[in-house]
């Protein structure tokens, strides 16, 4: 089978690596990729992915990040009779559109926050002031991870509002839930789901959870306090709802589903919906999976994931996030790193690039969060070591990492 897998990050770099595992994989190309990836598959600028994967007889388009997806890639390669795992763009508005998704909530008797969505600075001003701080507030469209502010007093929450109207065109005004967050995520074709594991992600950029709001600044898998009875409720009450909801609107949802979920004093609850793997958990659930992955992507693109089971490592993964100085704001590019073969010898270690490049032969800094170290282990105590263990063996003088992930919340 020839693979083309869209996307340049830590997420298709976890992806690539597992892909290339698969002995039912004749050839991998990645477009673009990135250093870690051309040591698995062959890198390539594909400007035209319909026409690429045409000319080129490609079997599978996987699609890692959610941009192409909500611009209409699957449907463009539906319509060429490419098999593609990602859903459509009309799938893709369950993260393109926070309205969308409140809208699916209410239609299914799905649980989620209380909240109200507005396009007008006057209106969602005063929808504020029948709530009580914190506020959360929300940028209807995609936000790389960014869109979101919790605004601890009435003047941040009015600015928030201006500020996010101005970006994207209108806001969602959610109620604050209480709870602790936990990132699950299924594969569906549409009719069936398959259960894609589990895990918790640290969002702020600095320990004790301080900072702005980052696209991942860590992970841990499986996550914190989910046990099996969650699990199903998870299930039941949220994502099968959901894609049985989409269906009845027409849509078949082909890829992966990923709910970021409140578990509050009533159980598990909506916090919103991203259309592909979660990063950085996909580099971890890739790693804690046992199974080959095709079968998965293949059977979701295809509408063949009846009877599809995986198979997971008994092992705990945790994930370390080593983004440039400054991130989630400005950044310099270009720094040097050594170290990345040293970090990988260690113990239960491996490190995926995600905003990396080559210059002049040496590996350099190219994005905001640009190497993800992970490392498995039997309980989350020798996880968390390996992975800091691994982290210090890289020498980068001009990045930085929070020290408290996988410590116990």
């Amino acid at each position: 089978m020839d693979i083309l897998l869209i996307g340049s990050g830590g997420r298709e770099h976890a992806l690539a690596w597992k892909i290339s595992q698969s002995q039912l994989v004749k050839r991998l190309i990645c477009a673009p990729g990135n250093p870690g990836m051309a040591e698995v598959g062959t890198c390539m600028d594909v400007e035209d992915p319909v026409a690429f994967a045409k000319k080129e007889g490609i079997d599978l388009v996987v699609v890692g990040p959610e941009q192409p997806l909500a611009e209409g890639l699957a449907d463009k390669l539906e319509k060429a009779g490419i098999p593609c795992f990602g859903p459509s763009a009309a799938g893709a508005k369950l993260e393109s559109s926070k309205a969308f998704t409140k809208e699916i909530c209410d239609a299914a008797g799905i649980p989620t926050a209380a909240y109200g969505h507005f396009s007008d600075v006057a209106e969602a001003r005063a929808f504020l002031g029948t709530m009580t701080a914190p506020y959360v507030i929300k940028a209807d469209g995609l936000a790389a991870g960014k869109g979101v502010v919790i605004a601890e007093t009435r003047e941040a929450a009015d600015d928030a509002v201006e500020q996010l109207i101005t970006v994207s065109g209108s806001v969602v005004v959610e109620e604050f839930m209480e709870g602790y967050e936990v990132s699950v995520f299924a594969v569906s074709d549409g009719e069936s789901i398959l259960r894609f594991g589990h895990a918790s992600d640290y969002k702020r950029a600095h320990d004790g959870d301080q900072g702005s709001n980052t696209g991942g600044m860590g992970a841990v898998c499986p996550a914190f306090g989910f046990n099996q009875a969650l699990e199903d409720r998870a299930y039941a009450e949220i994502i099968e709802p959901t894609i049985a909801e989409l269906k009845k609107r027409g849509i078949t949802y082909r890829g992966a589903l990923y709910a970021g979920l409140m578990i509050t004093a009533d159980g598990p609850k909506l916090v919103e919906y991203n259309c592909r793997f979660g990063d950085p958990e996909c580099q971890l659930l890739m790693r804690c999976l046992r199974s080959d992955i095709i079968p998965s992507l293949w059977g979701a693109a295809t509408s063949r994931l009846s009877g599809v089971g995986l198979d997971w490592q008994d092992l705990t993964g945790v994930l370390v996030t080593y983004a440039s100085e400054g991130y989630p704001g400005g950044y310099e590019k270009g720094a040097v790193i050594h170290g990345i073969d040293q970090a990988n010898a260690v113990d239960g270690a491996l490190v995926f690039h995600a905003g990396t490049g080559s210059t002049d032969g040496e590996l350099t800094a190219q994005g905001g969060r640009v190497l993800s170290v992970t490392a498995l282990g039997t309980d989350r105590e020798e996880a968390r070591d390996r992975a800091y263990q691994a982290t210090k063996a890289i020498d980068w003088p001009t990045g930085f990492y929070r020290n408290d992930i996988g410590e116990e919340r």
